[in-house]
């Protein structure tokens, strides 16, 4: 089930931004939940292999993934021989993949769903940042995939924990189906997946309605939608937190879009 939470001051932001609970075994306040900001509100969660190649996503993947290997292998050697990380360069370099981004910051889901590439649409349509719960996402899991995952007392999967029990994709759609999906954490590439505090969730080839997805099977999953009245105020409390394009896009390329907003005029 799918709770949707209206956010309509920027008090009502605080349960968002406070998501932890007390662990008696370690005595320390952790979070189960990973984030993901959409800037509009009623744009549907969809991988970029979906938005791209439709229903035909099943037969083309593989073609995708082998040809970005084949050219890609030069750069980057670790991602012969293995599906997952062919996946993860290729999301970060814009290949169309089955991969959703997350995040651990509510933070960084915030900055995405307060900022427009085109400013002036900032007043248009609300916003939202939506919210998962990996131990719940775990639970879903094969036995296998748990008992793997929880050798190593986590809830997430690295690209050799993954690969540990499914090494092509046939395998992992036949162990999903259309009822769970690993969440995954990918290996530190580069600073933009470190600042990001990034995570992907490897979406099976049988999970076309992702919403449709989490409303069937999870009870923690919660919508939090923005009022477009106050995008501009959460985008500027988010500046004065030094959460902006300068810290979540290191180098020129972020600080230049940060500049640019800084500067723009209402």
């Amino acid at each position: 089930m799918i709770t949707e939470i209206r956010v309509d001051k920027i008090e009502d932001l605080y349960p968002l931004i406070t998501d932890q609970e007390y662990r008696d075994d370690i005595h320390r306040n952790r979070s189960n939940y990973i984030y993901r900001g959409l800037p509009d509100d009623t744009f549907k969660m969809e991988t970029s292999l979906h938005r791209n190649c439709g229903d035909l996503s099943r037969r083309l993947e593989p073609a995708i993934l082998e040809n970005f290997a084949k050219y890609a292998v030069i750069g980057d050697p670790s991602i012969e021989g293995s599906v997952w990380r062919q996946m993860i360069l290729g999301q970060h370099y814009g290949l169309p993949t089955r991969l959703l981004d997350w995040t651990h910051s509510s933070l960084v889901a915030l900055h995405f769903a307060v900022t427009e590439e085109n400013l002036a649409e900032m007043d248009d349509h609300d916003c939202a940042v939506w919210r998962i719960d990996m131990t719940e996402m775990c639970s879903l899991l094969p036995k296998n995939y748990q008992d793997r995952v929880n050798k190593n007392q986590q809830t997430i999967f690295s690209v050799d924990t993954l690969a540990d029990v499914a090494d092509s994709l046939a395998q992992y759609d036949n162990d999903m189906q259309d009822s769970a999906m690993v969440i995954i954490e990918p290996p530190s590439i580069n600073e933009r997946i470190v600042n990001q505090y990034s995570f992907f969730s490897l979406v099976p080839i049988a999970i076309t309605d992702i919403e449709g997805f989490l409303n069937k099977y999870t009870n923690n999953t919660v919508k939090y939608v923005i009022d477009k009245g106050l995008r501009w105020r959460v985008r500027d409390m988010l500046d004065s937190l030094n959460m902006s394009e300068r810290i979540v896009y290191p180098g020129l390329s972020g600080l230049s879009k940060w500049i640019a907003r800084h500067y723009y005029v209402k």
